[in-house]
């Protein structure tokens, strides 16, 4: 029998390869539990990405393997077609400098495009 962790980092790796958008956060994409998964939420949401949120308030072994999953300190954490891409900061820049538009478009990830927004 494998030990917990490996068995939160799979059901982890099973999300990020089933979903083409998942985002680790506080709080769901409607009632975000802190500003920087809510910021991650409202670029998603005004780009109309469909997108799975995984609210890692309600389970800390999400919470805590998540970071080990993707070797990245804090949450919110984004990822499409099972790429880890960033937290709030790096999506927030990609957001304002168009690269997000892109890597979903690249992805094969329906988006409304920021000129249409």
């Amino acid at each position: 029998m494998s030990d917990p962790l490996q068995q939160t980092l799979d059901r982890i790796k099973q999300d990020v390869e089933s979903n083409d958008v998942v985002l680790f956060m506080k709080g769901t994409p409607n009632f975000p539990q802190c500003g920087f998964s809510g910021q991650v939420a409202k670029i998603l949401g005004h780009l109309e990405v469909p997108y799975k949120g995984v609210n890692v308030l309600e389970d800390m072994e999400i919470r805590e393997g998540v970071k080990q999953f993707s070797n990245w300190p804090t949450i919110p954490q984004l990822y499409i077609k099972g790429e880890f891409i960033g937290g709030c900061d790096i999506i927030r820049e990609m957001f304002a400098s168009g690269e997000l538009v892109s890597a979903f478009k690249n992805a094969g990830v329906p988006v409304k495009d920021a000129a249409q927004a």
